[in-house]
């Protein structure tokens, strides 16, 4: 592979093998944090995503008045430690100014719910990826919980929050959304009475976990989650497992390419994220899942990927939810063999990018035989890919699978923006060269 700036050449290789780590899960990473911030006590936080997605929620924490610091790790080659001093439930103090989400949803969509319990106006802004991505699911249910919440024209950031006391709700969102029902369970932690979120579809359930961890009590009812308003949060040594997003990766290219056999270490394997491996399985590849341990109620293991012999794979709407950040990268098993066909998948068009559209045109101008559809996309299998030049459009999650999609082309394939993976796997383009044989 060769860098220049924000472009990187990828070239075709025969097969993928070897063992590694990936950065700390971003999800938990962002979750953490927030509770953290919140809870009575000092929280470290070992093996903290170093994306920026995650060092935006630390800086809007610390705008927040809470004390972050950041300590080196007891082993080399481990991200620093990360410390906040809590300062307990509506001890947050009004920050200076604009709080920058930069090109993170989840910090914008489950900070609001911390900051929507306190007695201030704060307003949230973020990039230019960010400000066209719509907030409006949770400005319904923190405006039912009592705070005052506006937004820009297409309920687009910045989003003002005016926080105060707020009520427990009953709350149904339309569309699954781990982010949405997360800022809600924050705001009620901070509410008066009962939050109880019935999910139509589950999605994964990083913070109900996490929660617990800080010594709160979740009663969970099949999709219906019950958190009682009030409970005061304890601060933790926590570690952060492996993110399973980023795995997702290097795993569709083992599944992808013949002779692969990949091995990711301390990994997380939570049930609610299960989804990617049953299709990595359905498609043929040989899935391997060992559980060694639990690191704050969340289990984490060694995941093998063998190639196996490629099948189509349909992708439905009652899948979705759980694989939707993996779907870019899913979608590059039809370049290899094996067509690959999603729906139930329209909020892909309202990610950092349209990312339906954008996986489409890149896919294409490399090669591939694919459409779009108004809620999916379907690739078709037996065209070989060219390489060519693609652009990543800002979207880490495409430059990556772009990536993945290129170690099968003919020739090289230069990706554009291809910096855009610092927000989630600085390391991405490196681990991939250590793998490729």
């Amino acid at each position: 592979m060769m860098r220049v700036a924000d472009r990187i050449t990828v070239s075709p290789t025969h097969a993928v093998t070897g063992t590694l780590r990936v950065p700390g899960d971003k999800s938990i990473s962002h979750r953490y944090a927030l509770l953290a911030a919140i809870a009575e006590g000092p929280s470290s936080i070992a093996n903290y995503a170093p994306g920026a997605d995650c060092a935006s929620t630390l800086a809007c924490l610390a705008a927040l008045g809470a004390i972050v610091s950041r300590t080196p790790a007891p082993h080399e080659g481990d991200p620093p430690v990360v410390t906040i001093q809590g300062r307990g439930l509506h001890g947050l103090q009004a920050p200076p100014g604009p709080l920058d989400c930069g090109n993170s949803g989840s910090t914008m969509r489950m900070l609001g719910g911390v900051i929507a319990a306190h007695p201030f106006a704060s307003t949230l802004i973020g990039d230019a990826s960010l400000s066209r991505r719509p907030m409006r699911r949770i400005i319904g249910p923190l405006t039912q919980m009592g705070a005052t919440v506006t937004a820009g024209p297409g309920d687009r950031p910045p989003v003002v929050i005016q926080g105060g006391p707020l009520i427990g709700i009953n709350f149904t969102p339309d569309t699954p959304s781990a982010q949405v029902k997360s800022a809600v369970l924050l705001a009620g932690l901070q509410a008066r009475g009962d939050t109880r979120v019935v999910e139509p579809a589950s999605t994964r359930d990083h913070t109900e976990r996490a929660l617990a961890a800080f010594g709160a009590t979740v009663m969970i009812d099949g999709r219906a989650i019950t958190l009682r308003g009030g409970q005061p949060l304890t601060g933790r040594g926590l570690r952060v497992p492996g993110d399973l997003s980023s795995a997702a990766f290097l795993a569709v290219a083992a599944s992808a390419l013949t002779g692969s056999d990949v091995t990711i270490t301390d990994v997380g394997l939570n049930p609610s994220r299960a989804g990617l491996l049953d299709l990595l399985r359905r498609f043929g590849a040989e899935v391997e899942a060992t559980i060694e341990q639990q690191w704050n109620g969340e289990p984490v293991g060694r995941l093998r990927v063998r190639h196996g012999v490629m099948r189509d794979l349909v992708i439905t709407p009652g899948e979705v939810p759980e694989v939707i950040d993996e779907l870019p990268v899913l979608a590059t098993l039809g370049t290899f063999g094996g067509s690959v066909t999603v729906s139930g998948a329209g909020e892909l068009r309202v990610k950092e990018s349209d990312r339906i559209a954008e996986l489409v045109a890149g896919l294409r101008a490399m090669g591939a035989d694919a459409d779009e559809r108004p809620d999916g996309f379907q690739v078709r299998a037996g065209t070989r890919l060219r390489g060519g030049t693609v652009h990543a459009n800002h979207d880490h999650r495409l430059a990556m699978a772009f990536a993945v999609a290129a170690l099968g082309a003919a020739g090289p394939t230069v990706i554009e923006g291809a910096d855009a993976v610092a927000v989630s796997y600085p390391g991405f383009f490196e681990d991939l060269e250590r793998l490729a044989r």
